[in-house]
């Protein structure tokens, strides 16, 4: 399964799910949906908009764990 790890980079860099979702224009539902690890598709941009304002690798943000 992918695991996205939004709730465990918004703890690291003391953000709001509303701090993330102005600083990357994602709606802030798809980002609550991001954060509770309920959403079926993911666009690639927004992957880019968080890694520009988390400053991190993609890896950093989604993992692979197997069942």
């Amino acid at each position: 399964m992918i695991k996205i790890k939004v709730a465990e980079m918004l703890g690291k860099h003391k953000m709001s799910r509303k701090d993330l979702s102005d600083l990357t224009g994602i709606r802030q539902n798809t980002i609550g949906l991001l954060y509770d690890e309920k959403i079926k598709r993911i666009e690639v941009e927004w992957l880019d908009r968080m890694c520009k304002v988390f400053n991190c690798s993609l890896s950093e943000l989604i993992e692979y764990v197997e069942d």
